[in-house]
């Protein structure tokens, strides 16, 4: 039996591989297209997690596989328009904090879909972190959106969108085999694009190869994995508030591999938004039953 403090640990160790993914992400698709990337990446990801898939315990039922694909239609969505936002920023920290606002979204899209009206610190929250997108965006003292941050700002949405269907869906639907089909989604997505977009290179060079590959078994097989033990180890609200450290791992991740430097405003503008997202996690957290 895991104890809390090493499920604890796990969820770190996610969040510091999801950093790095960004780097592999960034640096494979500098020597192949990019999807071609993603679909390779997330269908060779979903056959390493098929043969976990087998037991009764993780049997699905025909009629629950149109859901299936529809949340895996929305994951598609949004890694296409991630991967792409990857592609083409000149700072990927600055885009994973404008993902995190993903969690942010959630409790609106919930609120259409699902019904759900959001709670009170959720509006408590979310003028921070406005506030803190608008200080991403200020460039010479004027709010100017890059292509990359209404791409990465796209995902996002889209994001919130796909994380709602599924934790509805979760409730009936065994997670092992769902995650597995959603990546298979996504797979097959990205490789139907580049076969009509892209023109596939004759030969992909050694380092990018390595690139690739440490995306599909370390950013995407293991992080799974790891963050599925963690997350079954401690409680949501715990799990929740750890997940939120992946942007700021990722700022220092770039600062380290790209020598990434981002100016005071944008700097004010990342702390907003996890200031937002920290206070609104514990909140939730604490109004958990005990």
């Amino acid at each position: 039996m895991y104890s809390q403090r090493k499920a604890e640990f796990f969820l770190v160790l996610t969040t510091i591989i999801a950093a790095w993914g960004w780097v592999f992400s960034r640096e494979a698709v500098q020597g192949m297209p990019i999807f071609a990337f993603l679909g390779s990446r997330f269908l060779f990801a979903a056959i390493i997690l098929a043969p976990f898939c087998r037991g009764k315990k993780n049997r699905i039922a025909v009629k629950q596989l149109p859901k299936i694909l529809m949340t895996g239609g929305w994951m598609s969505l949004n890694m296409v328009l991630w991967i792409h936002a990857v592609a083409i920023t000149d700072s990927i920290g600055e885009g994973a904090f404008i993902m995190s606002l993903a969690m942010l979204f959630v409790p609106l899209v919930a609120w259409v879909i699902l019904k759900n009206k959001p709670v009170r610190y959720f509006w408590e929250a979310l003028p921070v972190a406005v506030l803190g997108l608008a200080c991403l965006t200020l460039f010479k003292a004027q709010l100017e959106f890059k292509a990359s941050q209404l791409w990465f700002l796209g995902a996002a949405i889209v994001q919130a969108i796909y994380f709602c269907y599924t934790s509805l869906y979760t409730r009936t639907i065994p997670l092992l085999p769902l995650t597995t089909i959603q990546l298979a989604c996504t797979g097959i997505t990205g490789l139907v694009l580049s076969l009509f977009l892209e023109e596939w290179p004759s030969s992909i060079t050694i380092p990018t190869m390595m690139w690739f590959i440490a995306s599909v078994v370390i950013a995407t097989s293991l992080r799974f994995v790891l963050q599925l033990i963690g997350q079954k180890n401690t409680t949501a609200g715990n799990a929740a508030i750890i997940m939120i450290l992946e942007p700021v791992m990722t700022v220092f991740v770039a600062a380290i591999w790209y020598s990434e430097r981002m100016p005071f405003i944008q700097i004010v503008g990342c702390v907003l938004i996890l200031s937002s997202l920290f206070y609104y996690r514990w909140r939730c957290s604490n109004s958990l039953p005990k």
